[in-house]
């Protein structure tokens, strides 16, 4: 059997609520995903936030235009939703945070070859110390492009930036990063 198009569903989810359960199954895992990759909220948050996105969705599938990519369309509500997330936490003092489980660590350290993969640790907390020290519109695009593995167009869409613009972002992000590695 072959799967359903993006579009396919879409038409069938306007006329049968139902069938939205379809984009949340195809869509969920992506977006918690996305949403930890661009921010560090606890999972309990990151449940929360998908759970608005696909209120969103719902409430305005009607208004999608079926001429540009549904994916692009579902990150675009995420993104925008994460940028309300953020602005709603910094207003309140909220840090972001890591959800680390003290035996899931645990677990992890006993696996690991110490060298190569604490090395591994390292870099990653290195690099999402550097992409938290990043304005968002920056971020935004650094994750869209080496994480979610979105192409030009699809960032794009995602931010409704020209994709002149997105590369300018991208090219400017990866200027910050330098400076910020070489500087730490």
């Amino acid at each position: 059997m072959t799967e359903i198009s993006d579009h396919d569903l879409v038409v069938l989810a306007r006329f049968d609520p139902e069938a939205f359960a379809g984009i949340v199954n195809r869509y969920s895992g992506k977006l918690k995903r996305y949403i930890h990759r661009l921010s560090r909220v606890s999972s309990e948050e990151g449940e929360d936030i998908v759970q608005e996105i696909f209120i969103k969705a719902y409430l305005n599938l009607n208004s999608y235009d079926d001429r540009l990519p549904f994916s692009s369309w579902m990150y675009r509500i995420a993104h925008n939703e994460c940028i309300s997330q953020f602005r709603k936490r910094r207003a309140r003092g909220i840090d972001e945070q890591y959800d680390l489980d003290n035996d899931a660590v645990q677990r992890l350290i006993s696996d690991l070859s110490p060298e190569r993969d604490i090395d591994n640790l390292l870099r990653k907390e290195f690099v999402a110390q550097i992409l938290d020290k990043l304005p968002d519109k920056y971020k935004s695009v650094l994750v869209l492009r080496y994480l979610e593995d979105k192409s030009y167009e699809e960032i794009a869409d995602i931010l409704e930036k020209n994709p002149k613009t997105v590369a300018t972002l991208l090219n400017r992000a990866k200027k910050m990063c330098h400076s910020l590695i070489t500087h730490v």
